[in-house]
């Protein structure tokens, strides 16, 4: 699935079963509690916490989420995620295309 059919499937499903889209205000509430969501298994799986009992990993899900809502919130302010996607790799390359390979820190391992 592209990145543009999956706002076109949100879209759909927002429409068929989902009455309309929250507010964008309430959509960015949503979006910092799934990314809250998010960051708590990672700091289970990856850091130093453990999960509490009955808490499972659900990293793949939590991810899901987190796109879920930022596609709602690309559909409902008319922004086309394809297009910003390959803007903001152009200007990351253009901006970085030397300085992490010039960084000693990330090459500290070669």
């Amino acid at each position: 699935m592209t990145i543009q059919e999956a706002q076109g499937a949100v879209d759909q499903w927002i429409k068929q079963y989902g009455v309309r889209y929250f507010s964008e205000l309430t959509n960015m509430a949503c979006l910092t509690e799934e990314v809250g969501e998010l960051a708590r298994v990672i700091s289970r799986t990856y850091g130093d916490q453990s999960f509490k009992p009955g808490e499972k990993s659900n990293l793949g899900e939590e991810m899901a989420d987190v796109l879920w809502v930022l596609l709602c919130l690309a559909n409902q302010t008319g922004v086309n995620l394809t297009d910003e996607l390959k803007k903001s790799i152009e200007k990351k390359t253009k901006r970085d295309k030397d300085r992490h390979i010039n960084n000693p820190k990330l090459n500290k391992d070669k």
